[in-house]
């Protein structure tokens, strides 16, 4: 797996606190939500922080049930 750019963190974790509702554990949905809230041009890019958010709501909804 490779390492995430440092760009798709910092704006991954800020459309998380902005938008934590606009997201879930589903790429394809968030995949949406990146392209309708920011103004990324780069599908590349976009895919990368729709994957980034999926990983961290993913993790996180795995934690509470634990």
């Amino acid at each position: 797996m490779a390492i995430k750019p440092k760009y798709v963190k910092q704006l991954g974790k800020v459309l998380l606190e902005k938008y934590p509702e606009a997201f879930n554990t589903d790429f394809e949905t968030n995949k949406e939500s990146v392209a309708t809230l920011t103004n990324v041009e780069s599908k590349g890019v976009r895919n990368r922080i729709a994957g980034y958010i999926t990983r961290k709501k993913g993790g996180a909804a795995s934690s509470q049930s634990a």
